[in-house]
Order: structure tokens, then C-alpha cells, then sequence
């Protein structure tokens, strides 16, 4: 039985692709279920972050057979009905396993080495492991990616400069507005990635956090946390007329801002300059807003830009990475060479020279 994988990320498809495959957490497991039950997997796991969703697969059925029936459950689960061409990669061993390893390690990430991923990956893995969906084979590859990932992170430089999603979007608003201090800042959605989000603007000079989510126990939490405020849910376009950067980030199937909304939101703001930060997938803002006079409007991608400028600092541990990991993975094999792994897009930054970071963390 070996370990396959389809997924697509950043590097493959534009948001506007991935989030028709996001996964809503809560539809993991079920997820999971079917293909277990209808035998495309003995064993799997699914990671769903705002840069990727991938299916790490165990399965008996030839790689061929497998990708085929993969690509086709991610077709008609997420109702997709246009034509897929280089979106989804696919990867069989030991390609499939390079690429977990290098997922884990924040090398595959968009801000190269982040450590959001991590956490991410091994949220996916506990679903799944706590659902029974894992067994010999993915529980083996999953812990020994976590182990890499440590050894990693502590005996390589790969982490230096923004590690994060969050730490990009702080760099992002501090070039917009040179200084975060006299400036409100507005976090809609109380997760993970929002909380460090808040944070990190909080410690560059914002002047205060407001804290939007749908529950508002969690919101007045985190409120209370970050020396803030907290809004009910319903309520968060009341306060646009003091804040000047949003960082949205919540799990709804639709967008929660539209161009009319804004527009009559703008004018009470007297079109004072607003950022909107759009880290969700699916996309909470509708792109449309982007025409609006004084509206700045970033998504996901938008941060790969960002997200170059770090690369710089770190090509010279990417190889000394791949190095460990290509070890690693040939240990988990039996000795069995690994060969390098092959993402569409992927090129630039997993096989930079030798004399040689990125993120959605959500990685």
C-alpha cells in the first residue's frame, strides 16, 4: 500500500480556484468517511488552509487509479463544473511523501518556513487519526513529518524575517500607512490566524483592536486578551467609520462585504484611506471593492508578493532543508531513494541553487 497525494495550492491555482475546493471544517470527517467507504483510501487525511487543499491518500489501488478517483471526489464534492487543467498536481511515493515533509517544514509554504502550517498539518492529522482514518502507514509518515519539521526549525536559519501570514499583513499595512500608531484596527473572525494577526498589530504601534466573530463569547475574549473591544457580529459595519485596516478572516461561504455595502460604508468615513486584508478562503470581500476611490484591497495571493522579498534572506538553508528531508524520507522508505518533488509553480523557491522562506500558513 502506498501513499498518494492531489491537492492543489498558491503555487498551482489563484484563490479564486482554491476556495471552490476549501473544505469547511466541519465537513472533514464525513469527507473522509466516503472515500474510505467507496475505497479510493484505506487511510487519509485532508488539509484545507487558505493556500492549499490536499488529500494525503494509503491506498492498495495503482497511483493512476487513485488520482483519477481522487480528482473525480473533489470534482462533484465541491460541485465544480469548470474545466481543470494544471490546478490539481498529483504525487505518488516517494514524490508524495518529499512533499508532505516539505509542507510540514514551512518549504513549500508561501512566506518560506512559516510555522503556521505546522500547526495546520497536525490539526488535519488529529481529525483524521481521531475519526480512525489513519493507520500504519499515514500515522508513520504524519510523525515522522512533524519530527523533520522540529529538527528543521531548530537546527537550520530557514525561519528568518516574516514567518507568517500575519507578519506579512502587518509589513503590508505598515507600507500603506508608514506607521500603524493613530490607526484603528478591525479583526473580523476570532480564529487562529486572526489572533496572530491582532497581535502582531498590536506590538507594531496600532492604536486599538476591535474584534468582530459570529460568537461573541469568543470575541470578547480575545477582546479581552489584546486590551481591545468586542462587537457582536452583526454589528461590525457600525464601527467603519473609525477604523482604517480590517483584517477579515472568517469561515463564511460568502462574501460578508460587497461594493454597494462599502460604498455607503465609505461615505460615512468621510473616504478616509481604509486597507481591507482579505486572509480568508473563501474570500470574504468581494474583489469588486477594489474600485472604489481610497480602498486598498489585499487577498491571500496578494501577500505572495510580500513573501518574495523574504525568500531573498533565506535560499542558502533551502538545500541544507531539502538535504534532511531527502534523508529522512529515504529512512521512512527502507533505504529507498527519494527523488525531488514536482509542484507546478514550485520551481523558484524548492530547487533554488545551493549558494541558496515563504506562508497561508495557512500555509
Amino acid at each position: 500500500m502506498s501513499i498518494v497525494l492531489v491537492g492543489l495550492s498558491h503555487r498551482s491555482s489563484p484563490v479564486a480556484v482554491r476556495e471552490r475546493f476549501a473544505f469547511a471544517e466541519a465537513r472533514v470527517p464525513s469527507a473522509l468517511e466516503w472515500l474510505r467507504r467507496h475505497h479510493i483510501a484505506e487511510e487519509a487525511v485532508i488539509l484545507s488552509t487558505c493556500n492549499r487543499v490536499e488529500i494525503y491518500a494509503a491506498t492498495p489501488l495503482e497511483p493512476a487509479q487513485a488520482f483519477a478517483g481522487l480528482r473525480e471526489f473533489l470534482v462533484q464534492h465541491h460541485e465544480y463544473k469548470e474545466p481543470l487543467r494544471d490546478e490539481l498536481y498529483t504525487l505518488s511515493e516517494p514524490q508524495s511523501l518529499v512533499h508532505l515533509f516539505k509542507v510540514a517544514c514551512g518549504l513549500d509554504s508561501m512566506v518560506l518556513g512559516e510555522t503556521e502550517i505546522l500547526g495546520q498539518l497536525k490539526k488535519a492529522y488529529e481529525v483524521a487519526l481521531s475519526g480512525g482514518h489513519t493507520g500504519p502507514r499515514l500515522n508513520k509518515a504524519f510523525q515522522r513529518a512533524f519530527n523533520v519539521a522540529k529538527h528543521i526549525r531548530t537546527e537550520t536559519n530557514i525561519q528568518r524575517g516574516s514567518v507568517s501570514v500575519a507578519s506579512v499583513a502587518v509589513e503590508l499595512a505598515e507600507k500603506i500607512f508608514n506607521s500603524l500608531q493613530d490607526h484603528e484596527v478591525m479583526v473580523i473572525g476570532a480564529g487562529d490566524t486572526s489572533e496572530k494577526t491582532a497581535r502582531a498589530l498590536l506590538s507594531h504601534g496600532a492604536r486599538g483592536i476591535l474584534v468582530a466573530n459570529r460568537s461573541f463569547e469568543r470575541a470578547a475574549a480575545l477582546a479581552r486578551e489584546l486590551g481591545g473591544r468586542a462587537v457582536p457580529f452583526d454589528d461590525w459595519a457600525a464601527e467603519f467609520e473609525a477604523v482604517d485596516i480590517v483584517i477579515s478572516s472568517t469561515a463564511a461561504p460568502h462574501h460578508i462585504l460587497d461594493r454597494p455595502k462599502l460604498e455607503r460604508l465609505m461615505r460615512l468615513r468621510r473616504d478616509r484611506p481604509l486597507l481591507l486584508i482579505d486572509i480568508a478562503v473563501p474570500r470574504d470581500i468581494d474583489p469588486e471593492v477594489i474600485f472604489l476611490e481610497n480602498v486598498y484591497l489585499y487577498n491571500i495571493d496578494d501577500l505572495q508578493s510580500i513573501a518574495d522579498d523574504s525568500l531573498k534572506q533565506r535560499r542558502e538553508e533551502i538545500a541544507r532543508c531539502e538535504a534532511i528531508i531527502a534523508d529522512r524520507v529515504k529512512g521512512l522508505l527502507g533505504g529507498k531513494p527519494a527523488a525531488s518533488t514536482s509542484v507546478p509553480g514550485a520551481g523558484d523557491v524548492l530547487h533554488a541553487p545551493c549558494s541558496v522562506q515563504p506562508s497561508s500558513g495557512n500555509g
